[in-house]
């Protein structure tokens, strides 16, 4: 072997190198091209992008956009020089979210969800050859989770749906788009350009106070009032996620045996959790959107036939036979005993998740 072949086997590639006195031929040709001065996206382009992409709705906003203060730092964490954010939605299959069938609730739900991630990318690879930078996180999980429990999203989606004038948030925490009504899944895409034209939020929010929502809720946590008990919606809508997922691996670590880890999880429960982590994360009781009548393509039906719309939709989720995990001792479990005796109220085992000790908070722009 001569020394030309030691020094340049075939594993190991020259690197032709540039200098003051002779570039590089990559870099002599961008610096002669032009740098043009960033210009706004044209708003009317945009939006022409975003449907033909698939999305079935769009709206923008400034970061700087009242309202939306506490993302700002988490946003230009994950994009800096972030300018604007692509609020968006896409419909959901109402029959799969109003059917007792839960698994076909949850497989619409992360069916669209998917299909927005995908028509996202397709949206920020099309801005990147304009040379825009764009970036879109996930609807749901996967999230930032070393930030639980402060704060595990990169940017709050509803938030920006209402700024966005994509609908406005319903008694029972949902964003209701003013045609769509709550069945839509949202995402937002952050650009570091700004819009020629910003959206505006909806003048009227399009719930109409029906209180199905609060009549189907099986744990209570919509209440008539306007109140919210975000830690029971939570506690047995995500039971298979986050501190309620921990719980269940020290119910397994505590387990005797066998038999004791049967007394303490059903095999039902078992094959729960295994269903959610081998696919997506499974939600409960999605009924709040199921019965949800808001929205113009929605509320026509309700109106002309409401005792149709309970029968079909409202009680067959209120009569439905189910575990619904509550606290001990808890206005949910009291609720559960008073309204749905025929539901069989399991213990939730959530585990208390300490301040997180890694990066809580986003760095400062």
């Amino acid at each position: 072997m001569n020394d030309s072949e030691r020094l340049w086997n075939r594993l190991h590639v020259p690197v032709e190198r540039g200098s003051a006195q002779r570039p590089h031929p990559t870099v002599e040709a961008a610096r002669r091209r032009a740098t043009a001065e960033p210009v706004a996206l044209d708003a009317d382009w945009l939006r022409e992008l975003c449907l033909r992409e698939g999305l079935d709705d769009v709206g923008f906003v400034a970061v700087s956009t009242p309202g939306l203060e506490e993302e700002r730092d988490y946003v230009l964490e994950a994009l800096p020089g972030t300018r604007s954010l692509i609020g968006f939605c896409l419909r959901t299959s109402r029959d799969n979210l109003q059917s007792r069938s839960i698994s076909a609730a949850n497989r619409d739900v992360a069916t669209t969800q998917e299909l927005g991630h995908e028509a996202a990318r397709r949206i920020c690879l099309e801005l990147q050859r304009h040379g825009v930078r764009a970036l879109y996180p996930a609807a749901g999980f996967p999230a930032e989770i070393h930030r639980f429990p402060n704060r595990s999203w990169v940017v709050s989606h509803k938030l920006v749906a209402v700024a966005a004038g994509l609908g406005r948030m319903g008694l029972h925490r949902n964003v209701i788009h003013p045609r769509f009504g709550t069945f839509i899944t949202l995402g937002t895409i952050l650009l570091d350009r700004e819009i020629t034209a910003y959206s505006q939020p909806v003048a009227s929010n399009p719930c109409i106070d029906c209180g199905l929502c609060v009549t189907t809720c099986p744990v209570g946590a919509i209440h008539a009032d306007g109140g919210f008990d975000f830690d029971a919606c939570y506690t047995h809508n995500n039971h298979h996620e986050l501190s309620n997922f921990a719980g269940w691996v020290e119910e397994v670590v505590d387990s005797a045996d066998a038999a004791d880890y049967r007394r303490r999880v059903t095999p039902t429960e078992t094959l729960a959790i295994w269903q959610s982590l081998s696919f997506e994360p499974q939600f409960r009781a999605g009924y709040c959107v199921a019965v949800c009548p808001a929205g113009s393509d929605v509320l026509g039906r309700y109106l002309d036939d409401p005792q149709g719309h309970a029968r079909d939709v409202v009680q067959p989720l209120m009569r439905k036979p189910e575990y619904v995990y509550v606290d001990p001792d808890s206005a949910a479990a009291e609720h559960v005993r008073k309204r749905f005796p025929h539901k069989t109220i399991r213990p939730a085992r959530q585990v208390t998740v300490p301040e997180p000790e890694i990066d809580p908070r986003p760095e400062r722009q």
